[in-house]
Formats: C-alpha cells, structure tokens, sequence
C-alpha cells in the first residue's frame, strides 16, 4: 500500500512539474514577444497592458483549449475511436475559447476589440484565437497521450519485474504435492475396484499435469480450456469421497471463443477443497456466469472444525492474487471474499473482452 502511495505521488509530481514547466515556457514565449515589439515598434506600451491583452489573446484561449483536451478529449478518444467525433469536438471547443478570450479583451481592456470593424472585426479577431486553442488543444492531446503511454510502459515493466515472483508462487500452487500424492493413492486404490474408471481418473490427472506444465505458458489461453481444467481437477478431487452430493459445480453461458489469464480461478478452488469436510452435503459450491463480455465467478465451502478461513500458505495467497488481478485486469475485475465462522466466500467479476473485439 505504502509502495502504491509512494507510486502515485510521483506520477502526480512528474505530472504537475511537467505541465508547469510547459506553461513557463509559454509565458517566456509571450514575454519574449514584448521585448521584441518593444523594442521595434511599441516603446512606451507598458508591460501592465500587455499581459492584459495577451491574458485574452493567448492565455485563455490557451489553457481552456489545452485542458479541455488533455482532460476531456483524450479520454473520449480512448474511449470512442472516432476521429471525425474528436475533430468535431476541438473545433467546437476552439470556438468557445475564441469566445471567452473575446469577451475577456472587450470587457477587460477595450470594446474596441469587438465593435470597430463590426462582425468582420470580430471573426478577424476570433480565427487567431481560435488557432491558438486549437494549438495548445493539439499539444495538450500530445501531452496527455505521452503520460498514458509512459505510465502504460511502466506498468508492463512492474508486470514484468513481478512476473518471475509469480511465476514460483504459480509452480508451488499448481504442484501441490498433498494433492497429487493423495490422487495417485486413490487411483491405486481403485485400480483394483474398477480399471476402467482407474484409468479413466489417470487420464484426466495425466491432463492436469500437462495443462500445469505447458499451456499455462501462454499469457492468455481459452477461457473453455481453463473451464475443462477446473472439471477435471474437480473430479479427481472428488475421489476422496463417495458423498455425491458434496459438491455442487455449475457452468451457465457458453464460454466461445473468448480467452483469459490462466490459473484465476482454481487457488480459490484449492482452499475450498482444503478446508472444508466433503461429508457434509453442499459442502463446496463452484460457479460460473459467463456473459459475452464477463465472467462472474463464485466459490463456497462450508468451514468445519478447526479448519482456518485462510488461503493455504502453499498456494497464491490472497495478497498476490489480489496484486496479479489488479495488473492484469487493472479496473476491470471486482473481488469480493467475505467470512465467518461457518463459510468462506468468494466472488470474482471479470471483464473479458467479446470474441467479436481484439483484445
């Protein structure tokens, strides 16, 4: 939390000095033109006067067309992708700067701005200020865009920096030996009951091992891929018992094409089986709501005697769960794990990307 605070401090400095050291280059800029026609045309103007007019000719048309589009118009584009839409909206925002700068200069310095030409005084004196919003309009979209993109960078480098961590609390979850010891026994055991479902048991643990090994590799796999791992884990889990009514497992929707970070789901999975009796009845509840644009999942197991509410420290721990959701799914996911003496809860919301968008 500390490190997060310290985090966005410096964004907010780096931020607010870059935007004040634009706005000092501005203002040389503008006083670097009085001196010049001070010295070639207008001796006895007074430095006073000027920063009034250039206070409505280039100042507040300036910071209303930078702002608006590093504070509205950015944001819009992200959001929308349509150009003609952002080029409407700059010139509309340009007009509106023109306008104030012009009320500025007729109410602050001299009406003369508006009224001695007439209407053609005014449009000759608004286009420039126009011109100027939509200038500052243009490095302010730039400026905003750099800081998105440099703090899109360095989220990919903490993901990156924090991958290697995750990588190894990923290994210790997925190798749980209490679980693959306990399923082999299991299947020794039944091989002599029953062959077939020995085997069949086999094949679906010789499944999970190669899904853990390989295809969690991959940055993003299939989200009916991960659904199919979770079922077989699920299956072998439920050797240990002969309560049927143990579990209740639960798919609705039908996952497509859509495609998702592998291993979200199944630590929450492990500590129900962990920490709960399978003689009870509804023991464990797993389910699945799969939308065209999210998944909600969610986890129940009932807790009995002197099993701990807590993630089991062999597995993701809830810290680093939470920490690989918020770099993965930053603003985009929502967790909620409630407690008490009798249940530990889970709800996971996603949001994934339609199989008809590019993620």
């Amino acid at each position: 939390m500390e490190r997060l605070h310290r985090h966005f401090l410096s964004r907010f400095s780096a931020r607010v000095l870059f935007q004040i050291g634009y706005w000092a280059l501005y203002a040389l800029l503008l006083a670097v033109l009085f001196f010049l026609l001070t010295l070639s045309q207008r001796p006895s103007m007074q430095f006073a006067h000027w920063c009034r007019i250039m206070a409505g000719f280039a100042v507040i048309p300036g910071v209303i067309g930078f702002y608006s589009s590093y504070a509205f118009l950015f944001p819009y584009y992200l959001r929308k992708k349509n150009v003609f839409n952002l080029i409407t909206l700059a010139a509309a925002i340009a007009l509106l700067a023109s306008l104030a700068g012009m009320v500025w200069l007729t109410f602050v310095v001299s009406s003369a701005f508006l009224v001695n030409d007439g209407i053609y005084g005014a449009v000759g004196l608004g286009l420039p200020l126009a011109f100027i919003a939509l200038v500052n309009g243009c490095i302010g979209f730039v400026i905003k865009g750099f800081e998105s993109w440099f703090h899109d960078v360095k989220l990919r480098e903490e993901l990156n920096k924090r991958n290697y961590e995750m990588e190894l609390a990923l290994i210790k979850s997925q190798l749980d030996p209490h679980f693959l010891f306990n399923t082999i026994n299991n299947i020794d055991i039944l091989i002599e009951k029953n062959s077939a479902k020995a085997s069949a048991y086999l094949n679906k643990l010789s499944d999970i091992m190669r899904f853990m090994l390989y295809e969690t590799k991959n940055s993003r796999i299939p989200l009916a891929q991960e659904l199919a791992y979770i079922e077989k884990y699920i299956t072998l889990q439920m050797i240990r018992t002969s309560n049927d009514r143990a579990l209740d497992y639960v798919v609705q929707g039908d996952p497509g094409l859509q495609t998702i970070e592998p291993m979200l789901f199944i630590p929450f999975i492990e500590n129900a089986f962990k920490h709960t009796d399978l003689k009870v009845p509804n023991a464990i509840t797993v389910r699945f709501v799969i939308d065209e644009n999210k998944v909600v999942f969610e986890c129940k197991n009932l807790l009995t005697g002197n099993r701990q509410p807590e993630m089991h420290p062999a597995g993701l721990g809830k810290k680093l769960i939470e920490r690989r959701l918020t770099l993965l799914y930053p603003g985009k996911h929502h967790l909620f794990i409630r407690v008490d003496d009798q249940q530990y809860q889970v709800k996971l919301l996603l949001e994934i990307c339609s199989p008809s968008l590019q993620c």
